[in-house]
């Protein structure tokens, strides 16, 4: 069996919730459950847990220390990701590559790249 069952991410505080709750709505996400220090959203089988916790090594996180650098989503048709990278900066998202997009990955790669306050940054991916 392959797949990833779920990914953990530790996160400063809970603001930052509302980031992500848009997008993982946006991308077909549902919200699992919630208690005290985070939340976890499911698709396709899968989780993302969001979460804080007090071993925290560092409040700031940076995508360019070891560790994961983004995640990546499927992001449905190129109109659904269009529509996500015009809607993301009202949302807490700020586009990156903008000079680039759609094709920052490459001419056959549609994607949009997104980051937020915290730092974490987001691969949205057409079909």
């Amino acid at each position: 069996m392959s797949g990833f069952h779920h990914v953990e991410v530790w996160i400063a505080d809970r603001e930052s919730l509302g980031d992500w709750a848009w997008l993982l709505t946006r991308l077909g996400f549902t919200r699992d459950s919630v208690w005290a220090e985070g939340e976890s959203w499911g698709a396709g089988g899968s989780y993302l847990s969001l979460t804080t916790s007090p071993n925290l090594s560092s409040p700031v996180h940076d995508r360019r220390r070891a560790g994961i650098n983004h995640l990546a989503f499927h992001g449905g048709s190129r109109a659904e990701v269009d529509a996500l990278v015009a809607a993301a900066p009202a949302h807490g998202w700020r586009t990156l590559y903008a000079e680039r997009y759609p094709h920052a990955g490459g001419p056959d790669h549609y994607a949009a790249w997104c980051e937020n306050a915290d730092g974490f940054k987001v691969e949205v991916v057409a079909e």
